[in-house]
Parts: C-alpha cells; sequence; structure tokens
C-alpha cells in the first residue's frame, strides 16, 4: 500500500473480491494511518484506522 507521488492516496481492493463489484471495500496505507472506503462509493467518507486499529480490524475479520 502505498501513496501516489502527488500525495494522494493509492487505493486497491483485496484479490479476493470478485469482478461482479457488490460490498468491497477498498484500502489505502498513509504514514501514520490506513484508509478504507466502500467501492462503490468512492467520493463518500472515508474510515480512518491508526495502524494498530487496521491489524485488530483484519484480526477481526479473518476470524468471522
Amino acid at each position: 500500500m502505498t501513496t501516489s507521488a502527488a500525495g494522494t492516496p493509492h487505493w486497491f481492493k483485496s484479490s479476493h473480491s470478485g469482478a461482479e463489484g457488490g460490498q468491497c471495500l477498498e484500502v489505502a496505507a498513509q504514514p501514520e494511518a490506513v484508509l478504507v472506503r466502500d467501492s462503490k462509493n468512492p467520493t463518500g467518507p472515508t474510515l480512518t484506522l491508526t495502524q494498530r486499529g487496521w491489524s485488530a480490524f483484519v484480526a477481526y475479520t479473518a476470524g468471522s
């Protein structure tokens, strides 16, 4: 996960996301945070998590 040279976040979807769209999240890493947004609404709200918060989120969803 990287930030582009212009300082805008580089968003990506998981390789596990299907091609048909649906319920996907996009993620972008920043130096001090991880940004999360709905792929169907890229101009909508963005959830900002600390690195620790992101790790907890991933651990929680992996257990689901």
